[in-house]
């Protein structure tokens, strides 16, 4: 492993309170001095008018593999991760065999140590995503499982989802959960409302996020323990999570690019790559989204980057839920919530490094002496428009094709290795 000088980068690192133009010298994969005039006999890259921030870390990620990976695969969705600055990512146990087991942890794991980004394990909490019958949580977190979580379902057995929310915390991980009434949902496609009755299609009504998010706030406060509410799409599960923080309930919450920056008019379009679950939701939504950023009800952004073939997107109605997003999101937060003025640079950095990290315990969203030299370096003056058949990843499924975007990922650095370049 190569010694690096990075020099003249615009330093942001909130959790260190840093934002000023200086040097990073990296030494065996550590960051060992941030300053200025720094001069070491090393691999020197000179950044003049780039921003390095720390490594965004995707606390929501399906990378397909094992079992589907004509979508994505851990390389691949790790190239694509690279590609948008995200240097630590948490991977979805919805995987075929499902991650219920310590074989298929090690598995990904093992695969992961070539990978260009970091990869963190969700082990599901019931077997095969069933909610019939428990997963052996000692022996997914002994194999190496960094959170617990059914996404892709809930957990429809209140009991499962309790036991594993007490247990979690004796074992060091964090339950992410998916919260979503089945028996609302009813097979709906997209959001219930003036869109889908427009098209003649079933609908998804919000008591369905709002019902499962209660569920989970519910027992976080009844049994006093923490947990990790995924893709908050609604007015209401944000107002829900807002109230429960301020009782001191131990919740945290996360949104995705496309709940603040889309509505369900995107729908019209008839193009399945705009179809996700939880569906886009109305304006009011997007605004209530965008307000529990501002004041710290919604902790943290992360993609739900769902690899699809366009085979299955092609059919509108019958496809698979799910858009790729990691090459796109730092981009998207850039555009939609900084440069419109609702949140500063440091709090975007904030709710996609640093927040996420904290969040699942690990060593990341920090450039200061010592910490891992995973580095993202942004150009963010630079725009972009959005050309799916460029993406880095196997699925080309994004919602924001042919978008024109402001702020591009250049360079990302992990561990001192430079894993991607925008050449």
């Amino acid at each position: 492993m190569k010694d690096l000088l990075i020099k003249n980068a615009v330093v942001i690192s909130p959790a260190d309170n840093i934002n000023e133009k200086t040097d990073i010298l990296i030494k065996n994969g550590i960051i060992a001095e941030v300053g200025k005039d720094i001069f070491c006999d090393v691999q020197t890259i000179d950044v003049e008018g780039l921003c390095a921030i720390p490594g965004l870390v995707d606390m929501h990620v399906h990378l397909r593999d094992p079992g589907q990976t004509q979508k994505e695969d851990i390389i691949s969705g790790c190239r694509a991760a690279a590609a948008g600055g995200v240097t630590s990512l948490l991977a979805m146990p919805n995987t075929v065999p499902t991650t219920d087991n310590a074989d298929t942890v090690r598995y990904i794991l093992d695969k992961a140590e070539s990978a260009d980004a970091r990869v963190y394990v969700a082990a599901s909490i019931t077997k095969g995503l069933k909610s019939e019958e428990p997963t052996d949580l000692e022996e997914l977190e002994n194999a190496g499982a960094a959170a617990l979580s059914d996404d892709g379902r809930p957990v429809e057995n209140t009991r499962f989802l309790s036991d594993a929310m007490k247990k979690a915390p004796e074992l060091g991980l964090k339950v992410v959960a998916h919260c979503e009434d089945l028996f609302l949902a009813g097979g709906g496609k997209i959001n219930e409302g003036e869109v889908a009755e427009k098209l003649g299609i079933k609908g998804i009504p919000k008591a369905a996020e709002d019902c499962g998010t209660a569920r989970e706030i519910a027992l976080a406060a009844a049994l006093e323990v923490p947990v990790h509410i995924c893709h908050v799409s609604t007015a209401t599960s944000t107002a829900l999570i807002r109230d429960a923080k301020k009782r001191g309930v131990r919740v945290t919450a996360e949104t995705a690019p496309h709940y603040f920056s889309l509505t369900e008019k995107e729908l019209l379009r008839g193009d399945a790559d705009y179809r996700m679950n939880p569906p886009l939701r109305t304006q009011n939504d997007v605004e209530a989204i965008i307000k529990g950023l501002q004041d710290g009800t919604i902790d943290a952004v992360a993609t739900d980057h769902a690899p699809h073939t366009p085979e299955e997107k092609a059919d509108f109605v019958n496809a698979p839920n799910g858009s790729v997003g990691m090459e796109t999101s730092f981009s998207v937060g850039f555009t939609y919530l900084v440069k419109t003025g609702f949140l500063n640079l440091e709090q975007l950095i904030e709710k996609m490094s640093v927040n996420p990290a904290k969040i699942l315990g690990i060593n990341a969203g920090r450039l200061c002496k010592g910490a891992p030299a995973d580095i993202a370096l942004v150009d963010l003056d630079e725009r972009w428009t959005v050309d799916e058949n460029k993406l880095h990843g196997k699925s080309k499924n994004t919602p924001f094709k042919g978008k024109t975007l402001i702020g591009k990922i250049k360079k990302t650095i992990l561990g001192g290795r430079v894993v991607f370049e925008d050449l």
